[in-house]
């Protein structure tokens, strides 16, 4: 089953952490991740292949069309990297309208991809039949922008029931569980002439080891020697611990197939099929 119009749940409000991506980071947000959307796509083409998501070969019956979607897709570049591997029908899923807005003029020319504005807690039930998806992936810490453990518990539940019998389900996330410490604290992300970004991280006593605060600082300026200027805000993203993400996913009805460690061990990639 396909989307008819873009969707946002009626009930649930908007995740701070949407918002926070929409009308802070929106605009750097392909930047950070290296600038270069084609060469992205590129790179995540690989290393989608590796993981073994590709499209089923359909049977003697006739098929509908291979189906994937890209849960929290940000600009897209994980989306066009899915159409790239020769996915029929590429549902990206985000709340940031401009992010959507990047990724819509970038597939002008694929249309396998379609931009979906949808909350990810509802995205699976209201647009994918069950049992009807390929692929599904959820990459790029976007676990720990739901807002409750609970969210991230039912979006597992969901991905299981969406999956086709022969589908592959990929989650990558950041344990932050443990603490991190004086100047490690301190992210960078990215530095050029005219911008720097860099995170900071905060545990703060009210939320104990639930939820961890993010502050992206971002420093601009318009000319090679013009002043610097700091644009910062922050947002609360869940402290995931690996161990409790794979109960749910076998909860779910999803078994681990294979596991990958980021650098520094703080990244999770985890790839999962239907069990059995």
């Amino acid at each position: 089953m396909t989307p008819t119009t873009p969707t946002t749940s009626a009930t649930a409000p908007v995740p701070p952490a949407a918002d926070h991506y929409d009308g802070f980071l929106a605009e750097h947000y392909t930047w950070m991740l290296g600038g270069d959307l084609g060469a992205l796509a590129a790179a995540q083409r690989a290393q989608l292949s590796d993981w073994g998501v590709v499209p089923v070969v359909p049977g003697p019956a006739p098929a509908a069309g291979s189906l994937a979607v890209d849960l929290g897709c940000g600009p897209g570049h994980t989306s066009l990297a899915l159409a790239e591997s020769g996915f029929d029908l590429v549902l990206a899923v985000d709340l940031s309208q401009s992010l959507l807005d990047e990724l819509s003029a970038h597939a002008a020319d694929i249309p396998a991809v379609r931009p979906v504005r949808s909350d990810l807690r509802t995205a699976l039930r209201d647009l994918v039949r069950p049992g009807s998806a390929d692929a599904v992936v959820c990459l790029g810490d976007t676990l720990t922008h739901l807002p409750t453990r609970g969210d991230v518990a039912a979006l597992l539940n969901d991905i299981a029931g969406a999956l086709a019998p022969d589908g592959t389900a990929v989650l990558s996330y950041r344990d932050l569980t443990v603490p991190l410490t004086g100047t490690d604290r301190f992210l960078p992300v990215r530095s050029a002439e005219d911008r720097i970004m860099t995170c900071f991280l905060e545990y703060p006593d009210d939320y104990d080891d639930y939820t961890v605060v993010v502050h992206d600082l971002i420093h601009t300026r318009s000319a090679p020697e013009g002043a610097w200027t700091l644009h910062a805000r922050s947002y609360r993203k869940l402290r995931l611990a690996h161990a409790w993400v794979l109960e749910q996913c076998r909860t779910a009805g999803l078994r681990v197939v294979r596991e990958e460690t980021g650098a520094g061990g703080g990244m999770r990639t985890v790839i999962l099929r239907r069990a059995v």
